[in-house]
């Protein structure tokens, strides 16, 4: 007899029956299907390792199948190397500094933006020696808090802080950087100290040769304070001694990759700092910390010394308190390198005194700014009114949208896969912190799956992408975007156009926020001025983390 307890079991394992074949139907690729290809390759991955590849390899795929539903013109190349020219015969302008008293406190000396600094140790009101121990100070007295240094170079510091002073004092004055201390990433090598990358693997790696941007600052005259933290392999803000905190809310991580570098610039612990950027490792960190971040244009700045987590979108950049910081910065690291063919020179025109608005065809991506409704989009919006007030007409204009963007990650996994290639195959990759689905070990893992007809056709839709954006960006001086929203910082860091993120309010839980501004290749000098012009009249990039004051 069937009766209602028999017809309740029976529709409980029909249920079952059911949800093992959903379960199984939505996995694209099974283990078995990762096992025959590791043959293939000639790799070997632990089962936890089989299954949290799996998510990522799924991903690859739906990728390649919608890259296939696109055609694209026979001839059209793929990017195998990135390389813009630049056409700009120009002079660097001078970028005057300004004049300032000497602040009483300490704390007060340590905020001072960089070209206030440079007006006091020029003019032997303050010594490099004096501003060098009051960061090493702040550096030793906060870093519990923050966890933004891996390596303290305070020897080396005063050392240069001394040389520095004596230089200046028998008129030997290098320019605005001479005697300002800074951080750098440590992606970056110099051949006395550890060259980590955040990563387990390398905590005692020594890179025999010194990277050619701190030649460039050594030979500026700056005072290198210290190696900061890198989320690690350029990821996140997680590395092998733990978490990089924001100093807005030391509950919470300060983005990454360049996460000590942001850091330590917004609590006043260095004068400025250097980061790098191949998805948004300069801008996001910068966002959350409240201060201004240069992605310049892909290869004005050398990479020679720098870890490479992809040869054609990686690029050095200089975190600063204020955008004519950057120009400063950035004036000094830029230009060739005997060792990198690639690396373009370019004039930076800064205008700090005559600009007006009203000679600058400025563009707004209206669509991603209507859509925002969040706090973010309320202070992006003010940043709107605040640009039209001082004469800036904002025309709209969209970036590209019919792009199978899902496969440019492609391109990012498979060139770190082969940067990479060793710490894999000899299966270091395990001594990684992070061990989950999202983490760099993971992506490392699966790029040894990418096939080489993928990766040259995401590169041919990159060089379709990038003349289409090219040309959008040439009919503006400046195009104004939210800093996140829509997919303008992985169309930019693909396409290699500089963008600049300067901070623009706060939201309820007083964390920073930011608005980004996209230029032409090799005018940075261009969203450098315009980004000023609009802090002398907002102060947001003078709030200090009320922790670290």
């Amino acid at each position: 007899m069937f009766n209602k307890k028999n017809f309740i079991l029976l529709f409980f394992f029909i249920s079952i029956l059911f949800g093992y074949k959903e379960s199984v139907k939505k996995f694209l690729i099974t283990k078995k299907d990762i096992l025959g290809a590791q043959n293939v390759f000639g790799v070997s991955f632990s089962n936890e390792d089989l299954d949290t590849l799996r998510p990522y390899l799924e991903r690859n795929l739906k990728g390649y199948k919608k890259m296939r539903e696109y055609d694209l013109n026979i001839n059209i190349e793929p990017i195998t190397k990135f390389n813009i020219k630049n056409q700009n015969t120009l002079q660097d302008s001078r970028i005057d500094l300004e004049k300032t008293d000497l602040p009483k406190k300490d704390k007060d000396i340590a905020y001072l933006p960089v070209y206030k600094l440079a007006y006091l140790i020029k003019n032997q009101i303050l010594t490099s020696e004096r501003l060098t121990k009051i960061y090493l100070s702040r550096l030793k007295k906060y870093n519990n808090s923050l966890n933004a240094v891996v390596t303290l170079t305070d020897d080396l510091a005063l050392k240069q802080a001394k040389k520095a002073d004596e230089e200046i004092k028998r008129g030997e004055y290098r320019g605005a950087l001479h005697g300002i201390p800074y951080g750098v990433k440590d992606l970056a090598s110099h051949p006395d100290y550890p060259t980590t990358w955040g990563a387990a693997p390398y905590k005692n790696q020594y890179i025999k040769s010194k990277a050619v941007i701190i030649k460039k600052l050594e030979n500026a005259g700056a005072v290198l304070l210290g190696k900061l933290s890198s989320g690690a392999l350029a990821r996140g803000d997680v590395w092998f001694g733990g978490k990089t905190k924001n100093p807005w809310d030391i509950n919470s991580g300060s983005s990454g990759s360049s996460a000590g570098s942001a850091s330590a610039t917004a609590a006043g612990l260095v004068g400025f700092s250097i980061g790098t950027e191949t998805l948004g490792s300069i801008v996001s960190p910068s966002t959350r910390c409240g201060v201004t971040g240069l992605r310049p244009t892909y290869g004005i700045v050398s990479k020679t010394g720098i870890m490479s987590l992809s040869w054609t979108m990686d690029k050095v950049g200089p975190i600063c308190r204020s955008s004519k910081g950057c120009a400063i910065v950035l004036n000094k690291i830029k230009g060739k390198d005997e060792n990198d063919p690639f690396v373009e020179s370019s004039a930076l025109i800064f205008d700090d005194q005559t600009l007006n608005l009203n000679e600058y065809k400025i563009g707004y991506l209206k669509s991603l700014f209507d859509n925002d409704s969040s706090e973010n989009g309320i202070n992006n919006k003010k940043s709107l009114n605040l640009i039209q007030k001082l004469g800036g007409n904002l025309i709209p204009v969209e970036l590209p949208v019919d792009y199978p963007f899902e496969v440019f990650d492609i391109i990012l996994r498979a060139e770190a896969g082969a940067f990479f290639d060793k710490l894999i195959l000899e299966k270091k990759d395990s001594i990684l912190t992070q061990q989950n689905q999202r983490s760099r070990a993971n992506s490392l893992r699966q790029s040894r799956f990418i096939p080489a007809v993928e990766y040259i056709q995401a590169n041919r839709f990159r060089t379709k992408l990038t003349q289409e954006v090219d040309s959008i960006l040439s009919s503006f001086d400046i195009i104004i975007s939210p800093t996140f929203g829509g997919r303008q910082m992985l169309i930019t860091n693909l396409t290699g156009h500089p963008a600049l993120s300067i901070p623009n309010g706060f939201n309820k839980k007083n964390s920073p926020t930011s608005i980004t501004l996209l230029g032409n290749y090799f005018e940075e000098g261009k969203i450098l001025s315009f980004a000023h012009l609009i802090q002398k009249e907002s102060n947001f990039h003078t709030k200090k983390p009320p922790r670290f004051y």
